[in-house]
């Protein structure tokens, strides 16, 4: 039997390698053609606690992960505690023999929360202490287990490659479950060759070639019945990607003409500035050129470091998440006043303080919005998916420059964090629009004046060290030549030159641009949405519609300037206006409110710290329009 999608997941230890493992699986399904989406999720500790990677694959694209499991493979005893719930009947479980007498309450990184409720789990389902007794349940609800001998196996390896130190081949554990998974799975095991050679470097990948046939081979031999359904390679039609959100915005940002970023680390965000850091030398034209990537003392230094660049003439950008951007409110409020075209990549994270840093959260728009003292014109762009982030990280440099303000690339660490496969990226028809630049022979004879006073606002451009222009930037307020200034009429023409440059780009941006519009325009049920639940929307409307339910969903991409026009025309004739967002307080429904008066009077919220699976979204958006919904649901599902 073939399903429409099989989700496989691996989990762990932090640091046992289930993120190897994962993109070794899903290498391995992108060569054979097939469709993946995949979902990370691990603790915030550096090593022990635990850590997952749900991966779908299907023979179409797939825009969201669902809650079900087919195959879980756990390196561990908890990772079957925590997720033996999430798979389906039919489904299988891949599990270390050696654990199955292990006491499930004595798991030392269960934490004390999580064990009161599993307490209650085993009494109320009469479930005994150990591992094998909640296996004996699962089993019951019809779910295949396959306990694998992975230190025999890894000692037989060991022989093979003549390693006597057990150490030195634990690690190889990732690609046990891999070659087990594959076999059940009944999958080419010579595409698994090549995702693993593409994965380890030249002088490992053999050992763990010969890990994954010896497990392989031992699961074809010792699990004959199997599983009754399998994975089947497809043709490809076209050149495919697959890659994670912070591989895409540095991909994006490349296609701009980034030519400095900079950064302080910090979690979900630096992984963006250190791929850009080991792709720094650039072939263009069949010459080499570079990205300047510079870790900065702190986020401070950062994006005042990432202004001067701009200043200088480099299309710049700093990358951060909440915290650090709390500590770069100061040097925005001064690139605002200054008119720098400076782009800063936010990726959002479970807040507020530390809060939780290496998961998902939503809750920073209106920071976004309002963040540094004072008014200043700011845009604010929100991608829903990895491709969208490609494409807003390239589009933010023609913006800011364009218009001569901060832009800010709203990201969360659902996307960062995920990874889909595409067909290759389209790019041929983006230009770089570097604005109204000036030019030392437009210079001569004349008084060079940064903010000159125009009809649109925008002043011509002159970058730092241009011959015949002479530059003054404070961060006072000033007049026309940048020098200090304090008086009322120039103080009033000042504010108004910089505000209503946001006019501007309201006007000249395309609507397509603004936002995206799914499903049926007429219909009285509409939602409304931003950021990484698109995916999880676009797959539950499809559902719904082939119930016979008419959904339309406006998913709004540029958030300031808002486009108050467009939301009016679009949800004017909706009696039920649904608000999705993974926060507390429905922040863009709020704004909405706010800038046109129009109330969402149903909100789908999440605030676990996961991200929203389409599965939930489905049954959140049936309920409403089946009239069994409250105004306010929030969903839980995750790990």
């Amino acid at each position: 039997m073939v399903l429409d999608s099989i989700n496989w997941m691996a989990g762990g230890a932090q640091g046992s390698g289930v993120d190897t493992a994962a993109n070794i699986f899903g290498r391995a399904c992108g060569y054979g053609g097939l469709y993946v989406f995949g979902r990370r999720e691990y603790h915030s500790n550096i090593k022990g606690l635990h850590s997952y990677f749900h991966l779908r694959i299907a023979q179409k694209e797939i825009l969201a992960n669902v809650n079900d499991v087919n195959l879980l493979a756990a390196f561990d005893a908890e990772t079957v505690v925590r997720h033996i719930s999430e798979v389906v009947p039919e489904g299988g479980v891949i599990v270390d023999a050696m654990e199955m007498e292990t006491k499930v309450l004595e798991i030392p990184t269960l934490p004390p929360e999580y064990k009161v409720e599993l307490e209650k789990f085993l009494k109320e389902n009469g479930i005994g202490e150990t591992l094998k007794d909640m296996l004996d349940y699962a089993q019951k609800n019809k779910v295949h287990v396959f306990p694998v001998p992975y230190r025999g196996l890894l000692s037989k390896i060991g022989k093979i490659l003549n390693i006597s130190q057990m150490s030195k081949i634990t690690r190889m554990i990732n690609v046990l479950t891999i070659g087990v998974s594959f076999a059940l799975l009944k999958y080419d095991k010579s595409l698994v060759e090549k995702a693993i050679k593409a994965t380890f470097p030249e002088k490992i990948a053999p050992m763990n070639i010969t890990a994954l046939s010896e497990a392989y081979d031992y699961a074809v031999r010792t699990f004959k019945d199997g599983l009754n359904f399998k994975l089947e390679k497809t043709d490809v039609k076209e050149e495919r990607i697959f890659l994670t959100g912070n591989q895409a915005v540095a991909m994006g940002k490349v296609l701009g003409g980034c030519r400095v970023q900079t950064y302080y680390p910090i979690t979900p965000a630096a992984d963006e500035s250190e791929y850009l850091e080991a792709h720094e030398i650039l072939k263009t034209s069949g010459e080499d050129e570079a990205i300047i990537v510079i870790q900065t003392e702190d986020e401070i230094a950062a994006i005042n470091s990432a202004s001067g660049a701009c200043l200088a003439g480099a299309r710049a950008a700093t990358s951060t998440s909440g915290p650090g951007f709390s500590l770069m409110a100061e040097g925005l409020g001064w690139a605002g006043n200054s008119e720098v075209p400076v782009v800063i990549t936010y990726y959002q994270r479970g807040a507020p303080a530390t809060g939780l840093p290496t998961r998902h959260g939503q809750a920073d728009l209106r920071f976004v919005m309002h963040a540094a003292h004072g008014e200043f014109p700011r845009i604010i762009l929100a991608s829903g998916d990895i491709k969208e982030c490609f494409y807003d990280a390239a589009t933010a440099f023609n913006l800011a420059e364009k218009y001569q303000m901060p832009v800010i690339h709203l990201i969360d660490k659902a996307m960062a964090n995920c990874s889909q496969t595409y067909p290759i990226f389209d790019y041929s028809n983006f230009k770089i629009e570097r604005g109204i630049m000036l030019t030392e022979k437009q210079l001569e004879g004349q008084e060079y004046k940064r903010f000159r006073f125009t009809e649109t606002g925008i002043s011509p451009r002159a970058v730092l060290g241009t011959k015949n222009g002479v530059h003054w930037y404070t961060g006072d307020e000033h007049n026309e030549s940048g020098h200090i200034s304090e008086e009322t009429l120039n103080r009033r023409l000042m504010m108004e030159k910089r505000m209503k440059k946001l006019e501007l780009v309201d006007k000249e941006v395309p609507v397509e641009e603004k936002f995206n519009f799914f499903g049926d325009k007429n219909t009285e049920n509409i939602v409304v949405s931003w950021g990484s639940p698109k995916g999880a929307i676009i797959e539950s409307l499809n559902m719904l519609k082939a119930e016979g339910f008419t959904l339309g969903f406006m998913q709004l991409r540029m958030l300031n300037p808002l486009p108050v026009e467009q939301i009016k025309m679009n949800l004017a004739g909706a009696k039920r206006i649904i608000d999705v967002e993974d926060n507390y307080t429905g922040q863009l429904g709020g704004i909405i409110k706010e800038k046109t008066g129009i109330v969402p009077n149903y909100h789908i919220l999440k605030y676990t710290g996961r991200p929203t699976s389409t599965t939930e979204m489905y049954n959140a958006l049936k309920a409403i329009v089946t009239g069994k919904a409250s105004e306010r649901q929030v969903l839980m599902f995750g790990n």
